[in-house]
């Protein structure tokens, strides 16, 4: 039997490798578990205004008054509470559940709509013929709190926080 040589033993070299390694490779799949829930919360919170203004959109004409050119304009009748609770829930009725966890209120999401002018421009043809200014809905939701997955355990606190907006040419169905 020969001795052991420390210096050139490598019994255990896989192990003190792993042990390096280790901390980095669990960092990076928790990282990437957080970018993932991330990203989908961003493309939730994106569906939903998206949602938001297509429904608005579909509004009568008579929510939309435009008989000058203006921005940042609110629509009539019910149609912001609505279009609100569709795009948090996504049922106009109340009392549906919200898209997200941390999406337990209508403050922060938008409602309005610009009056464009026309121009006699021809791509402004069949309902928008007869008007001068045609009716541009904006809905957005602003400064939503993101909720990481591992805020609840005490490891990650997070101030990130979700923005959305989509417009849609008011169509007056």
């Amino acid at each position: 039997m020969q001795p052991v040589n420390a210096l050139k033993s490598e019994s255990g070299a896989a192990a003190a490798e792993m042990a390096l390694v280790l901390p980095f490779l669990v960092a990076l799949m928790f990282g990437s578990f957080e970018l993932g829930n991330y990203f989908l919360n961003e493309h939730v919170i994106v569906k939903a205004v998206r949602d938001g203004a297509r429904y608005a959109s579909r509004q009568s004409f008579s929510y939309y008054p435009c008989s000058s050119a203006g921005t940042g304009l609110a629509p009539g009748g019910t149609v912001t509470a609505d279009t609100q609770a569709l795009t948090r829930t996504g049922q106009v009725t109340s009392g549906g559940s919200p898209r997200l966890p941390s999406w337990q209120s209508n403050t922060g999401i938008t409602v309005t709509y610009d009056c464009v002018t026309t121009n006699g421009n021809a791509d402004y043809a069949g309902v928008y013929a007869s008007q001068a200014f045609v009716p541009r809905v904006r809905v957005s939701v602003s400064n939503l709190a993101y909720s990481s997955l591992f805020q609840s355990m005490g490891i990650l606190g997070s101030n990130l926080t979700l923005n959305a907006e989509s417009q849609a040419a008011v169509a007056g169905l």
